[in-house]
């Protein structure tokens, strides 16, 4: 389906008209010829049948017996094809809500999850007759869509790398878009915007991935701990070999970079032991 420009006249001339020939019928009525008032008068009917008033950011599509007569785009009062059926249709930018949905994200854990869906049409001869109902056709694709981006993701995740429904919203958001627009496409709407809305695991899960999240996040933590220190003990014992301070041999370089990894690693202050010789000669 291709949209086209509908035939159509200004309007004022349709209702000049029709009031021509009314007052001709009205004359005619009056001169006893009744035959002629009635079919001016239906003439009059039928030409009054084609004027529609169109408000801004709508469109009308024209429909003459089943058969698609064209698209009026412009605001205002218009005489079209008489007897012609006339569905108008918004092209105002509009929202949809979805509900919150439970899927399963990438790792199979289940989460809720809910968007905003700014959209219009773009081609209403497409929204006419491409679908059935376009707006129930945007609400359905929108909630398939939002299953299947939110399954494409973790929810989140430590490696960095890797996008994530929490930490990459916009990235997911744009990916989203593009896909309801490629379903959407069909029907003749944009899709403006695709935010999400709602994002959170699932009740019956959520204190258990929150205590996989603090377990992640301490274990990455020490991760990062033991190669900090590693580093240190190393530049540590480089720069007094260089300086030539001290001399360590191999069990004094052992116990120093123990020493070292413990003062650094250790949740808590490292204590200092004194060693002041022994006692007893």
């Amino acid at each position: 389906m291709r949209e086209k420009k509908a035939w159509y006249l200004d309007g004022f001339i349709g209702i000049l008209g029709v009031i021509i020939l009314a007052v001709i019928a009205i004359v005619a009525f009056l001169s006893g010829v009744v035959l002629a008032g009635v079919i001016i008068l239906v003439i009059a009917v039928i030409i009054a049948s084609g004027i529609t008033v169109i408000q801004p950011n709508q469109a009308v599509v024209v429909i003459f017996f089943g058969k698609y007569m064209g698209t009026i785009r412009k605001s205002g009062l218009f005489l079209t094809v008489p007897l012609a059926k006339k569905r108008t249709v918004s092209l105002r930018v509009r929202n949809f809500n979805s509900e919150r949905l439970k899927v399963n994200d990438d790792e199979g854990n289940p989460i809720e999850i809910a968007a905003v869906i700014v959209f219009k049409v773009i081609d209403p001869a497409k929204a006419v007759f491409d679908v059935d109902d376009y707006e129930k056709f945007v609400e359905i694709q929108s909630e398939t869509a939002i299953r299947h981006v939110a399954s494409k993701y973790p929810y989140d995740t430590f490696d960095d790398n890797r996008l994530t429904l929490r930490g990459n919203s916009d990235e997911v958001s744009k990916q989203l878009a593009l896909e309801l627009q490629e379903r959407l496409k069909v029907s003749g709407v944009e899709v403006v915007e695709a935010r999400l809305t709602h994002l959170a695991y699932s009740p019956e899960i959520a204190q258990a991935m929150l205590q996989r999240q603090q377990a992640a996040a301490i274990v990455s933590a020490r991760q990062k701990i033991v190669e900090g220190a590693v580093g240190m003990a190393k530049m540590a014992i480089k720069e007094l070999e260089e300086d030539q301070t001290i001399e360590l041999d191999e069990e004094r370089r052992v116990n120093m970079v123990n020493n070292l990894m413990v003062a650094i690693v250790s949740e808590k202050a490292a204590q200092p032991v004194i060693n002041t010789g022994s006692l007893y000669q």
